[in-house]
Protein backbone atom coordinates (compact mmCIF):
# COMPACT_ATOMS: atom_id res chain seq x y z
CA UNK A 1 0.00 0.00 0.00
CA UNK A 2 1.51 3.08 -0.68
CA UNK A 3 0.18 6.24 0.77
CA UNK A 4 0.00 9.98 -0.52
CA UNK A 5 3.09 10.80 1.22
CA UNK A 6 4.82 8.80 -0.97
CA UNK A 7 6.00 5.72 1.80
CA UNK A 8 5.37 2.20 0.55
CA UNK A 9 3.15 1.15 3.96
CA UNK A 10 1.16 -1.83 5.30
CA UNK A 11 -2.11 -1.63 5.47
CA UNK A 12 -2.52 -3.44 8.75
CA UNK A 13 0.77 -1.23 10.54
CA UNK A 14 -0.12 -0.98 13.75
CA UNK A 15 1.25 1.26 17.08
CA UNK A 16 1.67 0.27 20.34
CA UNK A 17 -0.90 1.72 22.97
CA UNK A 18 2.22 4.04 24.48
CA UNK A 19 2.53 5.94 20.78
CA UNK A 20 -0.95 6.09 20.12
CA UNK A 21 -1.28 7.97 23.28
CA UNK A 22 1.91 10.32 21.81
CA UNK A 23 0.43 10.76 18.20
CA UNK A 24 -2.71 12.30 20.19
CA UNK A 25 -0.39 14.72 22.38
CA UNK A 26 1.16 15.81 19.46
CA UNK A 27 -1.82 16.39 17.64
CA UNK A 28 -3.77 18.34 20.08
CA UNK A 29 -0.69 19.70 22.08
CA UNK A 30 1.95 20.30 19.45
CA UNK A 31 -0.73 20.85 16.58
CA UNK A 32 0.84 17.98 14.45
CA UNK A 33 -0.77 17.79 10.96
CA UNK A 34 -2.35 14.54 10.20
CA UNK A 35 0.28 14.12 7.33
CA UNK A 36 3.07 14.95 9.56
CA UNK A 37 2.07 12.33 12.03
CA UNK A 38 1.94 9.64 9.80
CA UNK A 39 5.26 10.58 8.39
CA UNK A 40 6.76 10.39 11.67
CA UNK A 41 5.16 7.29 12.58
CA UNK A 42 5.37 5.46 9.67
CA UNK A 43 1.88 4.49 9.46
CA UNK A 44 -1.26 5.26 7.04
CA UNK A 45 -3.05 8.92 7.08
CA UNK A 46 -6.29 6.49 7.72
CA UNK A 47 -4.40 4.70 11.03
CA UNK A 48 -3.51 8.16 12.37
CA UNK A 49 -7.31 9.29 11.84
CA UNK A 50 -8.47 5.81 13.61
CA UNK A 51 -5.97 6.79 16.15
CA UNK A 52 -7.60 10.55 16.71
CA UNK A 53 -11.11 9.09 16.68
CA UNK A 54 -10.57 6.49 19.48
CA UNK A 55 -8.44 9.16 21.74
CA UNK A 56 -12.17 11.21 20.84
CA UNK A 57 -13.77 8.58 22.54
CA UNK A 58 -11.64 7.41 25.03
CA UNK A 59 -10.83 4.43 23.86
CA UNK A 60 -6.70 4.99 24.03
CA UNK A 61 -7.13 4.52 28.12
CA UNK A 62 -7.46 0.79 29.28
CA UNK A 63 -10.99 -0.43 29.60
CA UNK A 64 -12.33 -2.61 31.62
CA UNK A 65 -13.57 -6.14 30.60
CA UNK A 66 -17.64 -5.84 30.25
CA UNK A 67 -17.93 -9.62 29.07
CA UNK A 68 -19.83 -11.03 31.81
CA UNK A 69 -18.81 -14.41 30.76
CA UNK A 70 -14.98 -13.80 30.64
CA UNK A 71 -15.24 -12.28 34.55
CA UNK A 72 -17.50 -15.34 35.77
CA UNK A 73 -14.63 -17.75 34.45
CA UNK A 74 -12.10 -15.89 35.88
CA UNK A 75 -13.47 -15.37 39.04
CA UNK A 76 -14.22 -19.55 38.76
CA UNK A 77 -10.72 -20.26 38.02
CA UNK A 78 -9.41 -17.86 41.51
CA UNK A 79 -12.20 -20.18 43.14
CA UNK A 80 -10.95 -23.31 42.39
CA UNK A 81 -7.34 -22.44 43.12
CA UNK A 82 -8.31 -21.55 46.77
CA UNK A 83 -10.56 -24.87 47.20
CA UNK A 84 -7.90 -26.96 45.74
CA UNK A 85 -5.29 -25.00 47.84
CA UNK A 86 -7.58 -25.96 51.35
CA UNK A 87 -8.01 -29.62 50.29
CA UNK A 88 -4.47 -29.85 50.06
CA UNK A 89 -3.80 -28.33 53.43
CA UNK A 90 -6.03 -30.87 54.59
CA UNK A 91 -4.48 -33.64 52.84
CA UNK A 92 -1.31 -32.72 54.83
CA UNK A 93 -2.70 -32.32 58.05
CA UNK A 94 -4.35 -35.72 57.89
CA UNK A 95 -0.89 -37.46 56.40
CA UNK A 96 1.09 -36.25 59.61
CA UNK A 97 -2.03 -37.04 62.20
CA UNK A 98 -1.62 -40.96 63.37
CA UNK A 99 -3.92 -43.18 65.55
CA UNK A 100 -3.28 -46.38 67.20
CA UNK A 101 -5.07 -49.41 66.87
CA UNK A 102 -6.33 -50.06 70.28
CA UNK A 103 -6.19 -48.55 73.78
CA UNK A 104 -3.15 -49.21 75.70
CA UNK A 105 -1.13 -49.56 72.47
CA UNK A 106 1.14 -46.36 73.20
CA UNK A 107 0.27 -43.85 75.92
CA UNK A 108 2.10 -40.52 75.82
CA UNK A 109 3.59 -38.54 78.84
CA UNK A 110 4.93 -35.59 79.61
CA UNK A 111 5.46 -33.16 82.73
CA UNK A 112 5.53 -29.11 83.46
CA UNK A 113 6.45 -27.45 86.41
CA UNK A 114 3.74 -25.32 87.86
CA UNK A 115 4.18 -21.87 88.42
CA UNK A 116 4.01 -20.53 92.15
CA UNK A 117 1.37 -19.95 94.21
CA UNK A 118 0.11 -16.29 95.30
CA UNK A 119 1.63 -17.62 98.76
CA UNK A 120 4.93 -19.02 97.49
CA UNK A 121 7.80 -17.21 97.79
CA UNK A 122 10.72 -17.96 94.59
CA UNK A 123 12.84 -20.16 96.63
CA UNK A 124 10.55 -22.25 97.33
CA UNK A 125 10.08 -26.23 95.99
CA UNK A 126 7.32 -25.87 92.79
CA UNK A 127 4.77 -28.57 91.98
CA UNK A 128 4.61 -30.73 88.77
CA UNK A 129 1.90 -31.60 86.76
CA UNK A 130 1.90 -34.96 85.44
CA UNK A 131 -0.04 -35.94 82.33
CA UNK A 132 -0.98 -39.11 80.08
CA UNK A 133 -3.23 -39.86 77.98
CA UNK A 134 -3.60 -42.73 75.30
CA UNK A 135 -3.03 -42.93 72.01
CA UNK A 136 -6.33 -44.59 70.32
CA UNK A 137 -8.83 -43.38 72.72
CA UNK A 138 -7.73 -40.06 74.10
CA UNK A 139 -8.37 -41.33 77.98
CA UNK A 140 -6.55 -38.86 79.91
CA UNK A 141 -4.85 -39.32 83.38
CA UNK A 142 -2.98 -36.33 85.46
CA UNK A 143 -1.57 -35.90 89.08
CA UNK A 144 0.42 -33.01 90.76
CA UNK A 145 3.16 -34.38 92.00
CA UNK A 146 5.75 -32.21 94.58
CA UNK A 147 8.66 -32.64 92.36
CA UNK A 148 10.49 -33.63 88.75
CA UNK A 149 11.92 -36.90 89.88
CA UNK A 150 12.05 -40.14 88.68
CA UNK A 151 10.36 -41.91 91.83
CA UNK A 152 7.73 -39.14 91.54
CA UNK A 153 7.14 -40.09 87.23
CA UNK A 154 7.46 -44.06 88.83
CA UNK A 155 4.44 -42.66 91.24
CA UNK A 156 2.52 -41.62 88.75
CA UNK A 157 2.88 -44.23 86.20
CA UNK A 158 2.00 -47.08 89.24
CA UNK A 159 -0.78 -44.88 91.33
CA UNK A 160 -2.64 -42.49 88.54
CA UNK A 161 -2.01 -44.61 85.03
CA UNK A 162 -1.74 -48.25 85.70
CA UNK A 163 -4.18 -48.56 88.99
CA UNK A 164 -6.98 -46.92 86.96
CA UNK A 165 -6.44 -47.86 83.61
CA UNK A 166 -9.26 -50.47 82.22
CA UNK A 167 -6.48 -51.81 79.90
CA UNK A 168 -2.88 -53.25 79.85
CA UNK A 169 -0.19 -50.50 78.42
CA UNK A 170 1.99 -51.68 76.11
CA UNK A 171 4.38 -48.57 75.50
CA UNK A 172 4.80 -45.93 77.48
CA UNK A 173 6.08 -42.97 75.27
CA UNK A 174 7.80 -39.77 76.31
CA UNK A 175 10.62 -36.56 76.10
CA UNK A 176 14.31 -37.41 77.01
CA UNK A 177 13.18 -36.11 80.45
CA UNK A 178 15.37 -37.58 83.11
CA UNK A 179 12.41 -38.02 85.05
CA UNK A 180 11.26 -41.02 82.24
CA UNK A 181 14.61 -41.83 80.92
CA UNK A 182 17.93 -43.69 82.77
CA UNK A 183 19.56 -46.81 83.60
CA UNK A 184 18.13 -50.36 84.60
CA UNK A 185 17.88 -48.94 87.98
CA UNK A 186 16.06 -46.04 87.51
CA UNK A 187 12.61 -45.17 88.93
CA UNK A 188 10.51 -44.99 86.32
CA UNK A 189 12.04 -47.82 83.56
CA UNK A 190 12.00 -50.33 86.72
CA UNK A 191 7.80 -49.51 86.85
CA UNK A 192 8.24 -50.07 82.77
CA UNK A 193 10.25 -53.11 83.14
CA UNK A 194 8.01 -54.44 85.97
CA UNK A 195 4.65 -53.85 84.23
CA UNK A 196 5.81 -55.32 80.69
CA UNK A 197 5.34 -51.71 79.24
CA UNK A 198 7.53 -50.69 76.21
CA UNK A 199 9.45 -47.89 75.99
CA UNK A 200 9.83 -45.06 73.19
CA UNK A 201 11.94 -41.40 72.92
CA UNK A 202 10.64 -38.84 71.28
CA UNK A 203 13.26 -37.28 68.62
CA UNK A 204 15.76 -34.91 70.68
CA UNK A 205 14.75 -31.29 70.51
CA UNK A 206 11.62 -32.41 68.79
CA UNK A 207 9.03 -31.97 71.61
CA UNK A 208 6.19 -31.39 68.58
CA UNK A 209 6.49 -35.17 68.15
CA UNK A 210 4.60 -35.89 71.56
CA UNK A 211 2.35 -33.51 70.80
CA UNK A 212 -0.78 -35.63 72.25
CA UNK A 213 0.73 -35.16 75.33
CA UNK A 214 1.38 -31.48 75.05
CA UNK A 215 -2.08 -31.09 74.07
CA UNK A 216 -3.68 -33.12 77.33
CA UNK A 217 -0.64 -30.26 79.33
CA UNK A 218 -2.18 -27.21 77.58
CA UNK A 219 -5.63 -28.11 77.89
CA UNK A 220 -5.03 -28.85 81.94
CA UNK A 221 -3.37 -25.17 82.27
CA UNK A 222 -5.69 -23.44 80.32
CA UNK A 223 -8.32 -24.89 83.07
CA UNK A 224 -6.44 -24.25 85.60
CA UNK A 225 -6.00 -20.34 84.43
CA UNK A 226 -9.11 -19.53 82.89
CA UNK A 227 -12.09 -21.55 83.30
CA UNK A 228 -12.80 -23.01 86.68
CA UNK A 229 -11.75 -21.58 90.22
CA UNK A 230 -9.34 -23.75 91.84
CA UNK A 231 -8.28 -22.54 95.29
CA UNK A 232 -4.86 -24.35 95.17
CA UNK A 233 -3.19 -27.01 93.78
CA UNK A 234 -4.29 -29.48 96.31
CA UNK A 235 -8.14 -28.13 95.39
CA UNK A 236 -7.14 -28.58 91.05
Amino acid sequence: MEDNTGMNIHKNTRLTPHRRQAVWRAYTQDKATVTSLSRQYQVSRVTIYRILKAARLQLLTPQKSTNNRFKQAKYGIKRLAKVEKAIEEKLKKQAKRYNKSYPGEMVHFDTKRLPLLQNQKATDQRDCLFAAIDDYSREPYAAILPDRTAASAAKFLLRDVIDCCQYTIECAYFDNGMEYRGNASHPFVVACVQNNIGQKFTRIARPQTNGKAERAIRTLMEMRHDKLPFKDSEHW
